[in-house]
């Protein structure tokens, strides 16, 4: 009689870790963790990486974090670099923020696109698997299971879900982590355009706010608040010709619509789950600092659960620590977002004076020296 395994597939080797979700957060916590030899199982639902992008700044301490890993080399070879942001009113400047003014390893924000950035995370890490959707995901004894559309389950010791806010349902119960929606949405383009150089402009004006910012290879953001409720290029044109912006506004023939919504959960881990980046938190992108949350929240976590795998001792205390300062992180970061987000409404005229005079103010020394401080992500507990 033949051995009762003799007739059953073989079950595929089981990865020190899965990661759940192949966009920037998760590429490049399977790059580091990859990179400290864990074997690593990178898991997408998209069968192709999109080109569409919101993020487009890298800040200092995500700069400092990935430093060690030749990530920041390869990020700053293309990106441009905002050593200097505007406020401006009317056409007339009101104030200058000046990140080339902080006591930083690097004193700018790097602007780059955010395929750029995940071409230069996915260097080193392992390819993902495409195409698979994940259904469920379930802690057991020494291992989580992972359930998926149409195979077979995936077990690993440590699993971390890194699918953006679409996978949040895999890991809370409905309503354990509030999402507050905002009525504000914004329109967005990005122009070949010489303006400004590489200086960041944000125009503050009755229509509402429009925001400006340099990219590579001559070229611009810009995102401006809007009323309608559909991508409308004519809209954003007349947005940026009220600013001035006459020759960036013919170059405008399609632009992307967003909302913003805020959430913050109260934990990010679970025994061997874990949760980063947008899954854990969403801040509004006004302010440019979700994907950045994220990354740091993978390049803090990576060299623990590399620890833990290398030596099978969960660092419990460590993993607490780390857990605190990024729900911490996340907070200050969603009332930063939340804060520019109010900033950028639309005012009557004797409410946009006092905007407009207090905005002045506050770029004063040395309230400019906490504002460059704050927007740089000074106030994160990893930076």
């Amino acid at each position: 009689m033949p051995h009762p395994s003799a007739s059953s597939p073989r079950r595929a080797p089981m990865p020190d870790v899965i990661v759940v979700g192949a966009g920037p957060v998760g590429t490049l916590l399977a790059g580091e963790l990859a990179r400290r030899g864990v074997e690593v199982a990178l898991l997408e639902r998209r069968a192709s990486a999109g080109d569409g992008t919101r993020a487009i700044g890298v800040h200092a301490p995500v700069l400092a974090a990935l430093e060690a890993s030749g990530i920041t080399e390869r990020l700053l070879a293309s990106a441009v670099r905002v050593s200097r942001g505007e406020a401006r009113s009317g056409g007339r400047a009101i104030g200058v923020v000046r990140f080339d003014r902080l006591d930083r390893r690097f004193p700018f924000v790097a602007a780059l696109p955010q395929a750029a950035t995940e071409a230069a995370l996915s260097l080193g890490a392992p390819a993902a698997s495409r195409g698979v959707a994940v259904t469920e995901v379930s802690p057991g004894s020494g291992f989580v299971r992972v359930s998926l559309d149409g195979r077979e389950p995936l077990r690993a010791p440590i699993v971390v879900v890194a699918g953006g806010w679409r996978a949040r349902r895999l890991v809370y119960r409905p309503g354990a982590v509030h999402v507050r929606p905002y009525a504000d949405s914004y329109l967005m383009a990005d122009v070949a355009s010489d303006a400004d150089g590489d200086l960041a402009v944000v125009n503050i004006d009755r229509e509402g706010v429009l925001e400006s910012f340099p990219l590579p290879g001559g070229r611009r953001r810009f995102v401006a608040w809007d009323a309608g409720t559909d991508a409308s290029p004519r809209r954003l044109r007349t947005a940026l010709r009220a600013r001035g912006q006459d020759a960036a506004a013919d170059l405008v023939t399609t632009a992307t619509r967003f909302e913003v919504r805020r959430a913050v959960a109260p934990a990010l881990r679970r025994g061997r789950l874990f949760v980063v980046g947008d899954t854990a938190h969403e801040v509004s992108p006004i302010g440019g600092q979700g994907m950045n949350l994220g990354l740091l929240d993978a390049a803090t976590l990576a060299p623990l659960v590399a620890s833990w795998v290398r030596t099978g001792s969960e660092p419990a205390a460590e993993l607490a620590a780390w857990e605190r300062r990024r729900v911490a992180s996340a907070r200050t970061a969603a009332r930063l977002a939340a804060l520019n987000t109010s900033l950028g409404r639309p005012l009557g005229p004797a409410a946009h004076a006092v905007r407009r005079t207090g905005l002045r103010l506050a770029l004063l020394p040395p309230g400019a020296r906490l504002l460059a401080h704050a927007y740089a992500m000074g106030f994160d507990r990893d930076a």
